[in-house]
């Protein structure tokens, strides 16, 4: 019992003497702790206007505040004076970090290039993009994955990492695409007639002017059944769909200008040859599949 009071009574001395370092300590983590709440809001508020997604502007938020709570709990074990536990809990902290690290190391690697996908300026939710062979509008740019909504209406889950490693390509940067046509006209037609008259199609259809940009027009090849070209002309587009609706559109305009001026579009056509007197007369068929039939 007098090792015991004399224990306790040490201990009473200690934590007379360390009373101002205590209260010290103590108003170090009331500081922090409102602290904290600021920078959240402050850091929320402030990349709030570069980044649209809430769980992304979230997580840098609470890092932040993460990071102000923990200088704040550095001070304070400094100030008690608690220096070798401060090591000993950060050897502990690098060690578990480690182990944790490796086990969630996929996930982790799509959390961070989340993030990375949340500041790039050429990729924001609403564009319409084409990556990893899908095709379709950013829906959300989420901490672990990238979702895409494709012309079918189907939903596209693609994870963050896949995202930021390959390639991509964004049709909302630009306002104008181009469209090419390829196309072939009979042997028999005038040339120079074609040439213009698709020209005139292109511009009755879709005004390049306004765009400030001229149509395109090259004979290609001969084909084996006709003279090849390549029409190529500009529209004011920012996604893949406007892109085929307005292919569709010059194709059909084209169709009805050849139609109108009798300017044919050759298509491949096979000749069926019948025998008037075949060789094989009905007996012998009729002994043939009997023949058949017996073996």
């Amino acid at each position: 019992m007098n090792k015991v009071i004399e224990k306790l009574e040490d201990w009473k001395d200690i934590f007379i003497k360390n009373i101002p370092n205590l209260a010290i300590a103590l108003v170090v983590l009331i500081i922090a702790y409102f602290a904290s709440r600021g920078m959240n809001k402050i850091v929320n508020r402030t990349i709030g206007r570069r980044i649209s997604q809430k769980s992304v502007r979230d997580l840098v938020s609470r890092v932040a505040s993460a990071i102000t709570i923990l200088v704040g709990l550095y001070l304070a074990m400094t100030v008690l004076k608690f220096d070798d536990t401060l090591k000993t809990i950060v050897s502990a902290a690098g060690v578990s970090g480690i182990v944790i690290g490796l086990a969630l190391q996929g996930t982790l690697s799509n959390t961070i290039s989340g993030v990375v996908l949340s500041f790039r300026r050429n990729l924001n939710i609403g564009n319409w993009v084409e990556t990893s062979g899908y095709s379709g509008e950013v829906m959300d740019i989420n901490l672990n994955y990238f979702v895409l909504k494709e012309a079918d209406n189907n939903m596209v889950v693609i994870p963050n990492k896949t995202i930021l490693e390959s390639p991509f390509k964004n049709y909302s940067l630009t306002t104008k695409m181009r469209i090419s046509i390829e196309c072939g006209v009979e042997y028999g037609a005038d040339l120079e007639k074609v040439e213009e008259l698709t020209k005139k199609t292109i511009n009755s259809n879709f005004d390049q002017d306004e765009i400030g940009k001229t149509v395109e027009f090259y004979f290609t090849e001969f084909g084996d059944s006709s003279i090849n070209f390549l029409c190529r002309f500009w529209v004011d587009s920012e996604n893949a769909l406007e892109k085929l609706k307005a292919k569709s559109k010059a194709i059909i305009e084209i169709k009805k200008a050849f139609d109108a001026a009798d300017i044919n579009i050759p298509f491949p056509m096979r000749t069926l040859e019948f025998v008037p007197n075949n060789k094989l007369n009905l007996a012998q068929i009729k002994e043939q599949e009997t023949e058949k039939e017996s073996s």
